[in-house]
């Protein structure tokens, strides 16, 4: 799923009053302690914890240079001078586990971030003026949707060839349509509350209403959808790298590690279900993390 729909009202529908600061100030006392314990938000928190903590450790401290090539055997099973074995090149896997979660995140980090620069003014800018200009912004917007990420990744990187520059930069511009759907959203019914109303009939500017009103009340949206687009910008960029098209050889990459690893399933399997294991937590971790933070920041969902 990449896009948050649950909780929030639909495109041009009459739902969303702007009630929601209403509805949490009635919720019981005891409301966002009970929501602060979902057991997504919990379990989700903590795999993100865990790849974050791998990436952050990657800068102080490997075992070996990512891509060294030791004077031991190829293929070596786990064992206690090389934690997680060594590869067909005699390169420790640990070392490449370690790096990988650092270019994941950071192409991770990188596409949210274009996607959501970009994609939440055009959102708040098509709910605001629902005349042509936000027709034409949502059109645009669905043209760029029928495109996924990976095949509009594979277009750039045909184009400008592969790299982790161009894997990022696709990857970001494929998710804009999410980030435009979900801010344009929850935007028509800020729209209609009563005191963007009153701000709107007392000459308040358009960008003013905007930044003051609109924007602090889609935040929860745009920060539940970031997570969601994080894990499929992480299974994009391994794709990408598998395919040979995102991060080059030379570069540690979790998707570069499943594809020097395709020859070796049977005799060592090992190398192949590092890597899987370490994009499949991730991904779990991003996805059980955003829909977390929509139960816990949509007080109407606190008694599920």
């Amino acid at each position: 799923m990449s896009e948050v729909t649950q909780g929030i009202p639909a495109d041009g529908a009459s739902g969303g009053d702007g009630a929601a600061d209403g509805q949490a100030a009635q919720a019981p006392a005891g409301g966002g302690a009970r929501r602060a314990l979902n057991p997504s938000l919990l379990v989700g928190g903590a795999l993100v914890l865990v790849v974050v903590a791998l990436a952050l450790v990657s800068y102080v401290w490997t075992p070996y240079a990512p891509m060294r090539v030791l004077p031991v055997e190829a293929y070596q099973t786990p064992n206690a001078e090389h934690w997680l074995g060594t590869d067909r090149l005699r390169r420790d896997v640990l070392t490449q586990i370690l790096v990988g979660a650092r270019t994941t995140l950071y192409v991770g980090f990188v596409a949210v971030g274009v996607a959501a620069v970009i994609g939440v003014p055009l959102g708040i800018l098509a709910a605001m003026t629902p005349g042509w200009l936000g027709q034409l912004v949502m059109r645009s917007n669905d043209v760029l949707l029928a495109f996924p990420a990976l095949l509009l990744a594979i277009m750039f990187a045909a184009l400008y060839g592969g790299s982790t520059r161009v894997a990022m930069i696709a990857i970001g511009v494929a998710t804009i349509p999410a980030f435009a759907r979900i801010t344009r959203s929850g935007a028509l019914g800020v729209m209609k509350t009563e005191y963007v109303v009153a701000a709107r009939a007392a000459g308040r500017s358009p960008l003013a209403i905007a930044v003051r009103h609109v924007l602090p009340n889609v935040a929860g949206l745009i920060i539940v959808q970031a997570s969601v687009s994080f894990a499929i910008a992480i299974l994009a960029e391994a794709a990408l790298a598998y395919l040979g098209l995102g991060t080059p050889t030379g570069q540690a990459s979790w998707g570069r590690m499943l594809f020097e690893a395709q020859t070796t399933l049977r005799s060592a399997p090992h190398l192949a279900l590092i890597p899987g294991a370490a994009i499949a937590v991730s991904v779990l971790g991003f996805n059980l993390f955003g829909d977390g933070l929509r139960d816990w920041l949509d007080p109407k969902l606190e008694s599920r």
